[in-house]
């Protein structure tokens, strides 16, 4: 028997979880957890105490510790040392497993080889990342034996790495990928993939497999979500997830029908994931206590060894480079989501503003995913800026047709009302997003632009006051992941003429712009956190969020109706989108909320519905 205990702890931790008492004669296994730490730190401490813990409770060799991708990248450190003093870190503190996130590839695939297989203490996992040969990286997976049962630790990394990664690090110097996260036919490919490395560690003598995915839920692409993996794929007990920052503790049910723990920690070790199994009965209990607090222990020689790798590169990092009397906003006001991911914000105008000012152009782009870090009021410090601005990206000058601009605009705001780190902060220009059009951008396999085929939900662009005119040329500022690389799926700008090919480090241009274009100081016109205006979006309330608010008195209305027993249904044909469907068969294209709203349960991502699906319609 096997289900899942979900436990939340939200209040502060004190050293020792409340496991429930085990069969006697099995000892527990521990397996604690951590995923998309981008390099905060300090909370490293407080992981190794509670390992020590656990270790002291139940055996060393009953306590494993994992991570589930994106460790190395996210801040000043891991720049400064291309990820190489987070390595050290994480063997000090002695996880086991880890598996490469989108963002350890971020330095470029020999480096982080370099650190997997000759710096890392621990073994990398992942079984869908191959060679051009079609050979595995990494080692798929992992079997630990605790001596009366065996665990298998499987390896899943992302697909969108090749578009959320620099994609230039995945091809040959001809823009040939040489390298593949099992991206195509749809989530196939992927499926299959990890299907092999679960029935390959079964006939290995594992009696459970874990799988360590960075996949994600929210914000991420519908067939590379872990539910989706979970949904077609069986043998999996347990996946730990990462890469949507998102906390998490639940079921999917998997190809054969049966349960699947999933659990993601959020980010930043904000909260420690810890999961006990009881070998005699095949339970899991999850637990996930809080990192944050003044009472949260902390492993004092970690801490130590902590403070002086900080202490290598404080006089650096402290340089002041100016000051800010307004607090310039990447997140929301939780200080947990990503407000330069869903709109406009003051931080994101003034990157783009530096971006347009360093190379004179028409048009400043910068995709929110880049903007990684708030800065609160007061001076600004090197460090601040290596935080917003963690991974080097160099300038680029382009010539673009307002055709393409609109294009890109259109591929930023594909994914809103949800978090996508592919949204458009702007200078030079502004533009409207109606948010009850669909989108109808259509991707490659590799999740690069191809193409628009219906309605612009982006409209009312203005460069400069004027209105966008589709043939005439513009130049335009950004960096090289996005303007030569296709970061983000941006490939609209890759064959074009470049007037200035990497000149400037995309950090280096916020200081030059702040002690030279700002004289120091950033004022007034930056002091309103949704920004200046750049962006207008329409009908807001369209966000899939919006009806779960609605009264609930309205619902005994809608029961009697006769699509309740016998609902209306569509089947999915090649070509379609929501409102295609919504306008043929509702008579208004404008209705297509309606049909995403009955199928949620189906559709994680309104913009990617797939031939033969049974949609249900409401009434026309």
């Amino acid at each position: 028997m096997k289900k899942l205990l979900s436990l939340l702890l939200t209040a502060a931790l004190t050293l020792g979880l409340t496991i429930p008492a085990m069969a006697a004669e099995r000892a527990p296994v521990v397996i604690l957890h951590t995923n998309d730490v981008h390099t905060a730190t300090d909370g490293y401490a407080a992981v190794a105490a509670y390992r020590q813990e656990m270790e002291e409770q139940y055996g060393a060799d009953r306590v494993t510790l994992v991570d589930a991708g994106d460790a190395i990248q996210g801040g000043p450190i891991g720049t400064l040392t291309q990820g190489a003093s987070l390595v050290d870190i994480m063997n000090y503190v002695g996880y086991d497993y880890a598996i490469p996130g989108n963002h350890e590839f971020d330095y470029g695939m020999d480096v982080l080889l370099d650190l997997a297989l000759t710096k890392a203490q621990y073994t990398y996992l992942s079984c869908n990342l191959l060679d051009k040969a079609g050979k595995g990286v990494f080692a798929p997976y992992g079997v630990e034996d605790y001596g009366d049962v065996q665990v298998a630790y499987v390896g899943i990394s992302t697909p969108e790495t090749l578009t959320k990664s620099n994609p230039t690090h995945f091809q040959d110097d001809s823009g040939s990928y040489i390298y593949s996260f099992c991206e195509g036919g749809n989530g196939q490919a992927l499926y299959t993939a990890v299907q092999n490395a679960v029935d390959s560690a079964r006939k290995d003598g594992a009696d459970y497999v874990v799988a360590l995915a960075h996949l994600g839920m929210e914000g991420t692409t519908a067939q590379w979500t872990s539910s989706a993996v979970i949904a077609n794929t069986k043998g999996i007990d347990l996946v730990i997830d990462g890469h949507s920052h998102e906390v998490y503790q639940q079921q999917v049910s998997n190809l054969a029908g049966e349960p699947v723990d999933l659990v993601q920690t959020g980010t930043q070790l904000a909260n420690l994931g810890c999961i006990t199994l009881d070998p005699s009965t095949g339970e899991f209990i999850t637990e996930m206590p809080s990192l944050e607090g003044e009472t949260v222990p902390a492993d004092p020689d970690t801490q130590a060894y902590l403070a002086q790798v900080n202490s290598q590169f404080e006089e650096e990092l402290n340089q002041v480079v100016g000051s800010t009397a307004v607090q310039l906003k990447a997140t929301a006001e939780n200080g947990y989501d990503w407000a330069v991911r869903v709109g406009e914000t003051n931080l994101g105008d003034l990157v783009a503003d530096a971006y347009r000012w360093a190379l004179g152009a028409d048009i400043g782009l910068c995709n929110g995913g880049g903007v990684r870090a708030d800065i609160p009021v007061g001076d600004i410090t090197y460090q601040s800026l290596l935080s917003v601005q963690p991974y080097g990206n160099e300038l680029c000058l382009v010539e673009a047709t307002g055709q393409e601009v609109l294009d890109a605009l259109e591929m930023g705001a594909r994914l809103y009302p949800e978090s996508s780190g592919g949204f458009l902060q702007v200078s030079g220009l502004t533009f409207t997003i109606d948010a009850s059009i669909p989108s109808s951008v259509q991707l490659s396999d590799q999740g690069a632009f191809q193409g628009v085929t219906g309605p612009y939900r982006v409209t009312d662009v203005k460069v400069n006051g004027q209105p966008l005119e589709l043939d005439k040329v513009y130049t335009v500022s950004s960096h090289n992941y996005l303007i030569k690389s296709g970061g983000d799926g941006f490939t609209m700008f890759q064959d074009n003429t470049l007037l200035k090919d990497s000149v400037i480090l995309d950090n280096q241009s916020l200081i030059t712009f702040f002690v030279e274009g700002l004289d120091g100081q950033v004022g007034a016109d930056y002091q309103d956190p949704a920004g200046q205006g750049r962006i207008t979006i329409l009908n807001a309330s369209a966000q899939p969020e919006q009806p779960e608010e609605q009264p609930q008195p309205e619902e005994p209305e809608q029961q009697p109706q006769p699509e309740q027993p016998h609902p209306r249904t569509y089947t999915v044909q090649k070509g379609d989108s929501l409102w295609r469907i919504a306008a043929q068969e509702l008579g208004s294209g404008k209705r297509w909320q309606e049909i995403y709203e009955l199928n949620r349960d189906l559709i994680s991502d309104p913009s990617m519905i797939f031939v033969g699906q049974e949609l249900k319609l409401p009434q026309a």
